[in-house]
Parts: C-alpha cells; sequence; structure tokens
C-alpha cells in the first residue's frame, strides 16, 4: 500500500498517467540520501495527494541526480574527467487495482516504447535546471523488492540511532 504523498511530477507516456511519488509505510522506507523512497506508478485515472494505492513494484531504474562533470587538474595528467551525482532511483510499479496494468509481474513485460518513454522522460526532466541525470539499465522486480527492503533498513536503524541519542 502507498499513500500518495505529492504528485511532484505527472507525465503522460502515450496517453497513459504515471505518477511519480514517494512511498509511505511503516517502516517508512528512506534511500542513502536520507529522502523517501520514489516511486513511479502506472496507471490509467489521476489522483490526489493523501490517497492510499494498492501497487505491485516491478522494477527499478538505477539513476545518478545531478551528474556534474568535474575536471581536475594534476600535475601529470592534464585534465582528467569526473562525473559525480547522487544516487536517486526510481521504483517502478503499476496500480494493482487498474485493469489495464494489474497484470504486468516484471519491468521486461512491458513494451520496450514504454521503457523508452519513461527513460527519456528522467533524461529530461531536470534540463531546464541546467543539471543532468543518468539513467542506468532497467532491473527486474526482485532487485526493486531488495531496494524496498534495504530502505526500510536504513529507516530502522535510523530510529535506533536517533533513540540512542
Amino acid at each position: 500500500m502507498i499513500e500518495v504523498l505529492n504528485n511532484r511530477l505527472i507525465a503522460s507516456f502515450t496517453h497513459q498517467l504515471c505518477i511519480l511519488t514517494t512511498m509511505v509505510s511503516s517502516p517508512e522506507p528512506i534511500c542513502e540520501d536520507s529522502d523517501p523512497m520514489d516511486v513511479l506508478i502506472l496507471m490509467q485515472e489521476p489522483v490526489l495527494p493523501g490517497c492510499f494505492l494498492r501497487c505491485r513494484a516491478i522494477g527499478l531504474m538505477p539513476m545518478i541526480d545531478q551528474v556534474k562533470r568535474i575536471l581536475i587538474s594534476l600535475p601529470i595528467i592534464e585534465f582528467s574527467s569526473h562525473y559525480h551525482g547522487e544516487k536517486d532511483d526510481k521504483i517502478i510499479a503499476v496500480c494493482a487495482d487498474d485493469p489495464e496494468f494489474r497484470h504486468y509481474r516484471d519491468i521486461k513485460e512491458l513494451p520496450p516504447h514504454r521503457l523508452a518513454e519513461i527513460r527519456r522522460f528522467f533524461e529530461d526532466y531536470k534540463k531546464n535546471e541546467n543539471k543532468k541525470v543518468d539513467v542506468e539499465d532497467f532491473l527486474p522486480a526482485e532487485a526493486a523488492v531488495e531496494a524496498i527492503k534495504y530502505s526500510m533498513d536504513l529507516y530502522a536503524s535510523y530510529i535506533v540511532e536517533s533513540l540512542r541519542q
């Protein structure tokens, strides 16, 4: 069950609605950057913040956010390129109650064009801010489930650490 906290990005891919929201559950999943986990939910109907959706994770899109090219000048090497960014993976999910999407179990089942649209959207959405993102190859549902478990463990350690202080 996912609570839609905010609809930060709503994009239409071939007339289908995709909602990027943050995942809320108990315990709350957080990522290595201490932000809530991002979930892209594929569905047909718009939803409002505060509603709950039954979703199924079908894949993981590893992403590096705000990639900046850094030129390093060293005595031996004139210039060396290094890319720096922050991990900002996205869980790709389907609304479990949407008849158009509920039959998908793994991201490999989505049409290749849909995956290309999702990838391109995330590559382009920060260009207006003069930032670059690096979208890696999509990973299967098992990787998404592992990422969710890992983020829930991060949150649990965060709570334990805060109780010790």
